[in-house]
């Protein structure tokens, strides 16, 4: 596969994986938080972050 097109590719699998993350978030009345940010820059990882991570288990409460 040619790099230029590999490379290319890749972003716009992140972009559109942002969008989800926004678009899910607004829809479910959800903070999204830095989550599409880091979607963007990590991809599928940003996703899983955004769906497991819990807040309140980190703080203590729940």
């Amino acid at each position: 596969m040619d790099l230029a097109a590999f490379l290319l590719a890749t972003a716009v699998a992140h972009v559109g994986f942002a969008i989800f993350v926004t678009a899910h978030a607004f829809l479910t009345d959800r903070d999204a938080g830095n989550w599409p940010y880091i979607t963007l820059v990590l991809g599928l990882a940003g996703i899983a972050g955004y769906f497991f991570y819990d807040e309140t288990a980190e703080s203590g409460q729940s």
